[in-house]
């Protein structure tokens, strides 16, 4: 089956994670946890009154389950870490997979590790040489990563319920650990599926219906033959008749073209036109309630305006994010504006799709490519330029050649 490690399971001595903020495994911290048993002895199985006990063959049998499962748990949050770590090459993500196996380390604490190898036995474990083809292939990267967290979620669950007869706290603290397993698993495959999604996706630009439908589709092909990966329609003129209109006829001018239409802030319209997605802000619906609208294969990106916004849309289960207001614009007032600092933090750290935003044009572009980031949105640079399609070109020809695509 999975196979056992020959050494207890600990918290790596070179772990430097921040779990300031991750959900505590217990109620009480690591840190109260270890002064705590500084004056109390490694919870035994069972503590139970003398004439309770369990014989010594249960005892050794659960405890031959707890360390197998802990041990199956650590090994595949290992692999996942790998994964977010060399593969996405995503900071916080494999931050988030560190901190859940420094937590499973501390909860194991519990339990005595000599006890634990006291028990364990690998020799004469009947279930070793017991497989299946499934569990000798792997196809690609995506295989590899899916198998291993869905391991892990399993042996939490042997953990969360066995662990009930040492402690009902081990158990919640099982099952704790779990659920933000679920939480991990979601970002981790939003983030890769979106990365695949959107990887040819740098240019997006914002605009409204216009004066007329005609006006409003002659302009979106201009864009589009310029270069343009994403239009949003952003409009807070029309009424919900004519919004639905022209986001109808935006349709039916992308369908057949790379480009993907966005509606801000308007999951309901979306759904209707049959838009690639919606885009969000901080004070519109969260992603959950967006998410029951447009459905689960539509694109949902979000504006962020600092690093802990952006960190929540990746566990929120965002496709993309805004990033910004980097500058001042003509086109959207903002009382503070973030500049290129937080766009190279989150340059640094995450790996979802991030579209620099805020007053973005071909004369600070270099400004926002040295952070990193190599995706814009921008609205004020075209509504205001005398030749649209022309601007669109060139913020095009500046990303492919910043890209190398």
């Amino acid at each position: 089956m999975y196979g056992h490690s020959n050494e207890p399971l600990q918290i790596d001595e070179d772990l430097s994670v921040d779990i300031s903020t991750a959900e505590p495994a217990t109620e009480n911290s690591p840190a109260e946890r270890g002064s705590a048993r500084q004056d109390e002895h490694e919870l035994s199985v069972c503590p139970r009154p003398p004439s309770e006990q369990p014989s010594a063959h249960s005892e050794i049998a659960l405890l031959r389950v707890l360390d197998a499962a802990a041990n199956r748990a650590a090994e595949a949050l290992r692999v996942v870490d790998d994964y977010a770590r060399f593969v996405l090459d995503d900071r916080y993500l494999t931050e988030q997979f560190k901190a859940l196996r420094h937590d499973l380390a501390s909860a194991m604490s519990k339990i005595s590790p000599d006890d634990l190898l006291a028990a364990r036995e690998t020799l004469r474990d009947v279930g070793i040489e017991i497989t299946t083809t499934t569990e000798q292939q792997r196809h690609d990267l995506d295989a590899i990563v899916a198998a291993n967290i869905h391991r892990v979620q399993e042996a939490l669950r042997t953990l969360e319920e066995y662990g009930k007869l040492i402690d009902p706290a081990l158990g919640v603290a099982m099952e704790k650990l779990r659920y933000r397993s679920y939480t991990l698993h979601r970002a981790l495959h939003t983030t890769s599926s979106s990365m695949a999604r959107l990887a040819t996706a740098r240019l997006y630009v914002l605009l409204d219906g216009h004066s007329s439908g005609r006006e409003c589709a002659s302009r979106v092909e201009s864009l589009i033959a310029a270069g343009v990966d994403i239009i949003q329609l952003r409009d807070k003129q029309l009424d919900d008749r004519q919004l639905l209109e022209r986001a109808r006829l935006l349709r039916k001018i992308t369908c057949d073209t790379r480009a993907l239409l966005i509606v801000n802030d308007r999951p309901d319209i979306a759904r209707l036109a049959d838009a690639d997605g919606v885009h969000i802000g901080q004070d519109e619906l969260c992603v959950k309630d967006a998410r029951s609208i447009v459905g689960p294969s539509a694109l949902i990106g979000v504006s962020t305006h600092n690093l802990e916004q952006a960190r929540q849309a990746v566990l929120d289960g965002a496709n993309y994010i805004g990033v910004g207001p980097t500058f001042p614009s003509n086109t959207k007032q903002f009382n503070r504006f973030t500049g290129v600092a937080l766009l190279r933090s989150v340059a640094q750290e995450i790996r979802l799709p991030a579209f620099a935003i805020g007053g973005i044009a071909l004369t600070n572009m270099d400004q926002v490519l040295a952070t990193g980031l190599c995706r814009i949105a921008v609205s004020g640079a075209i509504a205001d330029a005398g030749d649209p399609a022309s601007v669109a070109h060139a913020l095009a020809v500046k990303l492919a050649r910043a890209t190398g695509s």
